[in-house]
């Protein structure tokens, strides 16, 4: 009989927890991306979008540009998980590389610049209480981590738009070849 009673109390308990959770993101991280898409929104009216269009396509120009300081000022700027949004500005094409390039920048950030992904500040900190434990500074490390973070969002970048060409490519030649027959 406790068996029984045991098993319906961590039933109902998974969905108490997945509740609680539910209501941790209503209170918590919904709101703050309303308030900050807004805000984001609000400041592209303010200058302008023909504007913003114009610096975003500026910065996009060059793949490494568009693979560093384009996901840089996302991540900087509006943190993650809002940094995603400047995909806005791409063609279609570059979508996915852009937020592969960004995805993989919003932890190595954290060293310089924590605001913009503090959720991911546990894993510096773990790594920085080594280094300050052998009474070395943690200038050093937070600049390497945000330098190779810089490299790492560039290659994953130009990988991800190079298979995505591929994709879209072979998507196009398969099409070509159904009408064709």
């Amino acid at each position: 009989m406790d068996f029984l009673i045991n098993l319906a109390e961590g039933f109902i308990g998974m969905f108490e927890a997945g509740g609680e959770q539910f209501m941790g993101l209503v209170t918590g991280i919904i709101p703050l991306l309303v308030v900050l898409i807004t805000a984001v929104n609000a400041v592209i009216k303010f200058i302008g979008e023909d504007k913003v269009n114009a610096f975003a396509q500026k910065c996009t120009k060059y793949f490494i540009l568009r693979y560093t300081v384009f996901p840089f000022i996302a991540v900087f700027f509006l943190t993650n998980p809002m940094c995603y949004t400047f995909g806005r500005f791409l063609p279609e094409r570059q979508k996915p590389a852009f937020y592969d390039s960004a995805v993989s920048f919003v932890h190595p950030v954290t060293g310089l610049f924590p605001h913009a992904n503090p959720a991911e500040l546990f894993v510096y900190m773990g790594v920085s209480a080594g280094i300050t434990s052998l009474g070395l500074s943690l200038g050093p490390l937070a600049l390497r981590f945000l330098l190779v973070g810089i490299v790492v969002m560039l290659l994953r970048g130009l990988v991800t738009e190079i298979i995505t060409d591929r994709m879209i490519k072979n998507k196009a030649k398969n099409a070509e070849a159904n009408v064709a027959s």
